[in-house]
């Protein structure tokens, strides 16, 4: 297709995407097919290079360690990793292993694709415990291969050769830097019951600047690494006895409860409704909806049969602890005859919900088993989806303003999984892209990443410096009510189905305060900061001065404490800036005597003789309006 364009673009061609799925240049095309031709010029070229860069990787490690066996080893959103058996290896080992590959990466060795017949890549394969797997399964059409695949294809370079469906630079020599981050160990597919492996993690570049760039990024990402601030500044744990499910400390509390006001009030803005709902029910309801075979599938899903001597007769059941919150509130709307009048009927939640996620991937805040959704489901009829759906992307957009983060929208399509007609899916996407378009910002389309029950658009925040992070969603579904057989009277007094829209503003307060925490660095701004003002008393003789000045900060509904410990004043003043207050008010006997305060903030600039009520009234509106660093002595 590249060569019928143009010869210059086929000579440039490295690989294509075949409606949305990256492969390999020798992949072959079909009528109607969407197409799009991967040159280096591509975004994707540097995925592409990345996958060569693992498989330069193994062949280093394979020339240290000649009797280990290779798994899997494809390319990330960082760069690569490839999982290994039979190695012993540590960080230590990392510069004679980045040598090797850079020798490699030297030789300039030529990556040649060779499709073989299954019968001819068992022989080559013979013995070769994982890829022997992996080909079984491709032959016997799991995993999403074809059912009636007849040949695989391998890559080679030099003496190194690898099952391997591609796509790959031309050579070795393509690969402008290389280097190798960590290690961790990993069971064979993800099972806790397989084999336990090596993953050795690498990044690749197109040069050596821009591989100084990303490790200086990696060292910033650690600096603001929302696990170590928050045992720094006392926010949260995650203890032994509870994995993968958040302790709130009372300064993370703090934080959480602003965030509940704030939803609340733009919750309120759009018109919902708070409920709640239990964790705890039947998995019946979860049948009906879908998600108990969705969830269940890959063991996600956290239920169990209840039967003894409390739960008799029809209480003997299945019971499950509920992994999202849309299934109770369809209860709540069809409890009663609905008109078409009430209609958008809108029901919002902090409801907490459980997945059962793999132990190996649970992160801090960002990956938990327990987490509460600022949950929000609304019923409507097909003529107010537009409306609905923009005004909820328009309030998302402020929302993420208010906390300094750039939004993108990104509209996730129909996946393999999915329930119900797909028409009813291209009328679902054709809504969404209709309220994209009249929210006038663009947007990306990710083909085959929404829901099981509709499509969604994903709001992806970008944070200081420069990570994406998906947090508030809204997903359009016409499977579930149809499912549960809802329905609203018509103006023509028929019944019809109405359309569900389910949408988080923030996403789970979990994994959004985690992004907070890393894009502040832990410097809050005022209003979410868990201590705002603290008051330093410059001896003993003024800390009653201090004290009735907290308390009046106390009354007008600011989080401020009195620091009136045997350090010196200038220990103290040091440890507010390293506790990230954003103000500290510092108070002597002339102070006192005038009614004034010193105010100095975390950026270590001081005024003196300030009117308390002054500063009170800058606190005011400092807060109100979400200003994202202090500025009081910007005036």
């Amino acid at each position: 297709m590249a060569y019928e364009i143009g010869p210059g673009l086929g000579s440039d061609t490295v690989a294509g995407k075949l409606d949305g799925e990256l492969v390999a240049k020798e992949e072959p095309v079909y009528d109607g097919a969407r197409i799009e031709i991967v040159t280096p010029s591509a975004d994707e070229y540097l995925q592409v290079m990345r996958h060569s860069a693992a498989h330069v990787l193994a062949q280093a490690i394979l020339r240290e360690f000649p009797d280990a066996k290779l798994a899997t080893g494809p390319p990330t959103e960082e760069g690569f990793y490839y999982d290994f058996d039979g190695i012993d290896v540590d960080e230590g080992d990392f510069d004679e292993l980045v040598a090797e590959m850079q020798s490699i990466v030297d030789e300039d060795l030529p990556i040649e694709r060779e499709e073989v017949s299954i019968e001819e890549a068992r022989e080559r394969l013979a013995g070769d415990t994982y890829k022997e797997e992996i080909l079984e399964d491709l032959a016997a059409g799991d995993r999403g291969a074809d059912d009636d695949i007849e040949t695989v294809s391998f890559y080679s370079q030099g003496d190194f050769s690898d099952l391997c469906a591609g796509p790959h630079v031309a050579s070795t020599g393509e690969i402008g830097a290389i280097d190798l981050r960590e290690i961790a160990a990993t069971n064979w597919r993800g099972d806790e019951d397989e084999a336990r492996l090596t993953r050795v993690y690498g990044t690749a570049f197109g040069s050596e600047s821009d591989l100084e760039d990303y490790w200086e990024r990696k060292q910033e990402a650690e600096r603001r690494d929302h696990r170590r601030i928050g045992r720094e500044m006392n926010l949260f744990s995650i203890p032994e006895h509870s994995p993968g499910c958040v302790h709130f400390h009372p300064d993370g509390m703090a934080i959480r409860r602003e965030l509940e006001d704030y939803i609340r009030a733009k919750n309120d803005e759009l018109g919902y409704e708070e409920v709640w709902t239990p964790e705890l029910n039947k998995v019946d309801l979860w049948k009906t909806s879908g998600h108990y075979e969705h969830f269940c599938e890959e063991d996600e899903m956290f239920h169990w049969d209840q039967a003894s001597a409390r739960t008799e007769g029809d209480e003997a059941d299945e019971y499950g602890l509920k992994p999202m919150n849309c299934a109770n509130h369809v209860h709540l709307y069809q409890r009663e005859r609905r008109s078409y009048r009430e209609l958008p009927k809108r029901y919002c939640e902090f409801g907490t919900c459980y997945r059962n996620e793999r132990s190996g991937e649970l992160s801090g805040m960002l990956r938990v088993r327990g987490f509460t959704q600022d949950d929000g489901h609304a019923f409507v009829t097909r003529d107010q989806i537009q409306g609905e759906v923009t005004r909820t992307l328009e309030v998302i957009d402020e929302v993420l303003a208010d906390f300094g983060l750039d939004v993108t929208f990104k509209l996730e399509t129909q996946p393999d999984d999915s329930f119900g007609d797909d028409a009813l899916w291209e009328r679902a996407e054709s809504d969404l892209r209709s309220s994209l378009d009249a929210l006038g910002e663009g947007y990306e389309v990710e083909a085959g990443e929404g829901a099981f029950y509709g499509p969604k658009i994903a709001a992806d925040a970008e944070d200081a410096i420069g990570r994406e992070w998906t947090v508030g969603t809204v997903q359009l579904d016409f499977v579930q009510p149809d499912r549960f057989d809802l329905v609203y009277v018509g103006e023509d007094n028929e019944e019809h189905t109405p359309v569900m829209i389910h949408r988080a503003l923030l996403g789970t307060f979990e994994r959004f305060m985690a992004v907070m925490i890393e894009h502040f660095a832990g410097r809050f701004p005022l209003w979410l900061a868990p201590e705002q003002v603290r008051v330093l008393p410059v001896n003993e003789d003024t800390l009653g001065y201090a004290h009735r000045l907290r308390n009046d900060f106390e009354e007008s509904g600011f989080r401020a404490t009195v620091a009136d410990g045997d350090d010196t004043l200038q220990r103290r003043i040091r440890a507010a800036h390293d506790e990230n207050v954003p103000y500290m008010l510092i108070v002597g006997p002339d102070e006192e005597e005038s009614g004034t305060v010193s105010v100095r903030d975390r950026a270590e600039r001081e005024t003196r003789d300030v009117d308390p009520e002054d500063f009170l009234a800058h606190l005011r509106t400092e807060r109100d309006e979400k200003r994202l660093e202090p500025d009081f002595l910007d005036e």
